[in-house]
């Protein structure tokens, strides 16, 4: 006789074995910059075994929060007792509402801020942007209000973005210093390692993610994982990462750089930790 085939699970039941652990809310947040380099402290952190990372950008905090918690737990990889949940969207550094909404999911988050020169910051976000829409202004048309006298137009998302000393005021109305970790992207090409070192500490994860784990890719000119997450084969940043900047009139850059040093020295002494873009 043929055997009776197996018959179909209830409608609504999961496929196969129930994974282990749980969906938790994240114990830490990668909160910005954009084009600072969250999307390499991701993928970088994501290799140590005590870390589970959501892939995709969840925007919860700044677009998806009338859907509610309950909503934003389901978008979270499972974890076992010994592991932190992470996700990361970089926006939330730059909106009004972020810091007291993450504030009442959870006091204890650990906020993780990644952050460039925000002179090549707004150029690398503009790159980008032209990538998307060749049509738009020029980089120059749209940093100033008047270009001869040095108005820099602060409502530009590009520009406003890189006033950091500005957008931590209402971070640390709501959290201490010591729950912000503050990672170079410049350190972060040089010397990934030292920062992603500094980053297991600010977790409170063992220091597994060593130099072992990288190598420079010189085509792209950043470092890449040897082994990523789910396999054994080396992992490099997409094709959108690594590109080649728009060439930008050097006294437009020099304009920038002295509208922006007021708020870079604001901000060094405000973290106590001097990121040398002068």
């Amino acid at each position: 006789r043929r055997p009776r085939e197996p018959s179909a699970p209830p409608a609504g039941s999961p496929p196969g074995p129930a994974r282990p652990g749980t969906k938790r809310l994240p114990q830490a947040i990668v909160v910005g910059v954009k084009k600072g380099g969250t999307r390499a402290v991701l993928e970088f952190i994501r290799v140590h075994p005590d870390v589970r990372a959501l892939g995709t950008e969840p925007h919860f905090f700044d677009r998806n929060y009338d859907r509610g918690l309950e909503w934003y737990r389901s978008l979270m990889p499972r974890t076992l007792d010994s592991q932190i949940t992470v996700e990361k969207t970089p926006s939330y550094f730059v909106t009004k509402e972020a810091p007291r909404r993450i504030f009442n999911m959870s006091r204890d988050t650990k906020l993780i801020v990644v952050v460039r020169n925000p002179v090549t910051r707004a150029i690398s976000d503009y790159t980008q942007t032209l990538s998307k829409k060749p049509d738009i202004p020029t980089f120059e048309g749209l940093s100033f209000r008047n270009r001869s006298l040095g108005l820099v137009d602060t409502s530009w998302n590009a520009i406003r973005i890189g006033m950091y000393a500005v957008h931590l005021e209402s971070w640390l109305q709501y959290f201490p210093l010591s729950q912000i970790h503050f990672v170079s992207g410049e350190k972060l090409i040089t010397d990934p390692a030292g920062e992603m070192g500094k980053v297991q500490d600010f977790l409170g994860i063992k220091r597994v993610i060593t130099d072992k784990h990288f190598y420079f890719n010189k085509t792209k000119g950043f470092p890449c994982l040897k082994k990523s997450e789910n396999s054994g084969l080396p992992r490099c940043l997409g094709k959108s990462k690594g590109r080649t900047h728009v060439q930008i009139d050097p006294e437009v850059i020099e304009q920038l750089r002295d509208f922006y040093r007021p708020y870079n020295i604001k901000f060094y002494e405000t973290v106590g930790q001097d990121f040398r873009w002068e």
